[in-house]
């Protein structure tokens, strides 16, 4: 496979989620997460393309996105010209953003991409330095402890309408297991097309090494940089969280 600094360059991820109904199951948490915040000012921390950075401004915060990716910040700046983006690694955040933020959230399992815990723990330690006691932490990952006890290999496939009128967008994705809650993670992009003498067409794919971390050692990670837990949910839209989830969602709040 190609070599690429920027991989998720090759994946159009906005047009892979139903974002208006992701939003909509998602309001409601976010509302209440955030509806202490100490400040309006807030970090969307792995922004992708900028969906909630957008939708938290429209709450009447004040959103910084936070990414690695070029190319996704290209799309978060061209669907928002006006909005602030910066490009960063979530463990340079103590060096690279203002103190007295009000708030922070880290959604769509953009944690496992940090995969040693120094990495992990210089993430929670640097976001506690710029946040303002008692900012809220929002942070929802999909559920490993699920994933790893049952050597989880793929999830549910996800299909949406292509650009071209018969077409069908496939997203695809797959899993290697390591040991130690180390993996390889393979989203692949499908272009399907019924009835066309080639109907299934690879578009993009790619591997990125991610790490599965389990409730417990994200808990004892945010105690250890500042952070006092205050509730874990299984979904984004508040059920309880249990070994079966499918989902972890932690808020946490700056001690």
């Amino acid at each position: 496979m190609e070599a690429t600094p920027d991989p998720y360059g090759r994946i159009a991820y906005r047009g892979l989620i139903a974002w208006p109904e992701r939003l909509q199951r998602e309001a409601p948490l976010l509302r209440r997460a955030l509806a202490a915040a100490p400040s309006p000012q807030l970090l969307d921390l792995g922004c992708g393309s900028g969906e909630h950075t957008r939708f938290l401004t429209t709450l009447g915060f004040a959103v910084t996105g936070v990414d690695t990716s070029p190319s996704q910040l290209e799309d978060a700046r061209a669907a928002d010209p006006g909005g602030r983006y910066l490009q960063a690694s979530l463990t340079e955040l103590g060096t690279v953003l203002e103190a007295g933020q009000g708030g922070a959230l880290c959604v769509g399992n953009t944690l496992p991409h940090l995969c040693e815990e120094a990495e992990v723990y210089s993430f929670f330690s640097g976001l506690a330095g710029v946040l303002l006691p008692g900012a809220p932490f929002l942070l929802q990952l999909l559920n490993y402890d699920r994933i790893l006890d049952r050597a989880e290999r793929t999830f549910p496939l996800v299909l949406r309408p292509g650009e071209a009128e018969g077409e069908n967008t496939v997203f695809l994705r797959l899993m290697t297991h390591h040991g130690g809650g180390r993996l390889t993670f393979t989203p692949t992009h499908l272009r399907y097309r019924p009835g066309s003498a080639c109907p299934v067409e690879v578009v993009a794919a790619h591997d990125v090494p991610l790490r599965g971390w389990r409730r417990a050692e994200l808990e004892g990670l945010l105690e250890k940089s500042g952070f006092r837990v205050e509730e874990v949910l299984g979904t984004m839209t508040g059920e309880t969280w249990t070994l079966t989830s499918s989902d972890l969602v932690i808020l946490a709040r700056r001690a």
